[in-house]
């Protein structure tokens, strides 16, 4: 089968890592099934990847790709949830191959039901960036109606699926970044867009925070008492300093969470399908062109998602 493959490792240039070629195959154990891919999506943790972060050369060849969507061997359109606990917590393309191919292997119990409502294409963009935006609003910030949200860092895939679902959860939303256009983006998505550490016109209840070390104070100044700072990455850096005093007088909550369940992928599946909910495409390419999806991502000038079709 053709697949998108890390055959080594490259730290300074990771897309000469990346292989596009023929790959046996899966050969599903007992309890795994083989779902035929219409389409996946890119993430950064791809060129982490090809980059070694999370992947030894002893585990090469590896398909990459978390994300995809397909049909299952019933015949029924499926998502694929893409987090394995069976040999300890890993996702598609660290341990097990991944979804950047004709065919991907999973446990019976990864396929969650595809809702009519949406395509092939929107379906493949939720599992990963856009159910951890939906955990970490949820299940971890504890958004309602009303709720007032800080995304920081607009336009990554986590982020910017944040704004999008806090918007449709009835949140008042704020966004910042660097980068005007991306300002931009985010207020058409219903947000108020401000620039990177600008102070807000309110304290929110949650901040979503995927950046790290550049945003983190500007977090802890703009989060209410009693409000919860929600992390799921560290593009910036990962040792923030943290004010303690801040921390434990306003009794903010600091989580940190990553991917979701299969519940609450079906969950941010029904949200979709009952208020017209869409995943944010930057680019579709067809899996001729993968090489130039994997090129797109790497320049960095990304709002939303990239997929790939087969």
């Amino acid at each position: 089968m053709h697949a998108a493959y890390a055959a080594r490792i490259d730290a300074d240039d990771p897309l000469s890592a990346l292989e596009v070629g023929e790959r046996p195959d899966p050969t599903p154990p007992d309890g795994w099934v083989v779902v035929d891919v219409v389409a996946s999506a890119l993430n950064h943790h791809d060129l982490w990847s090809l980059r070694g972060v999370g992947l030894g050369t002893e585990q090469l060849p590896m398909i990459l790709g978390c994300d995809a969507v397909g049909i299952g061997p019933d015949g029924a359109e499926v998502v694929v949830f893409p987090v394995i606990v069976e040999d300890g917590f890993s996702i598609l393309s660290e341990k097990h191959q991944g979804t950047l191919a004709e065919k991907v292997m999973v446990p019976a119990g990864n396929l969650v039901p595809k809702p009519a409502e949406l395509t092939f294409a929107e379906a493949a963009c939720l599992p990963t960036a856009w159910l951890t935006a939906y955990r970490m609003l949820t299940t971890k910030g504890q958004v309602e109606k009303g709720s007032t949200v800080l995304v920081q860092g607009a336009g990554g895939g986590v982020a910017t699926a944040a704004i999008a679902i806090a918007h449709a959860l009835g949140c008042t939303v704020y966004a910042s970044s660097r980068d005007a256009t991306k300002r931009e983006r985010a207020a058409r998505l219903g947000a108020h867009a401000v620039e990177a550490g600008a102070r807000l016109p309110e304290r929110v209840d949650v901040v979503i925070e995927t950046v790290g070390e550049a945003t983190f104070d500007h977090s802890q100044k703009s989060v209410k008492p009693g409000g919860r700072i929600v992390v799921s990455g560290a593009t910036s850096g990962h040792l923030p300093k943290l004010d303690l005093r801040r921390l434990f007088y306003h009794q903010v909550s600091v989580l940190g969470t990553s991917m979701g369940t299969p519940e609450e992928l079906a969950a941010l599946l029904a949200l979709c399908a009952e208020t017209g909910l869409r995943p944010v495409i930057d680019h579709v390419y067809p899996f001729t062109e993968v090489r130039e999806a994997f090129a797109h991502l790497a320049r960095g000038d990304v709002f939303g998602k990239v997929v790939v079709t087969h």
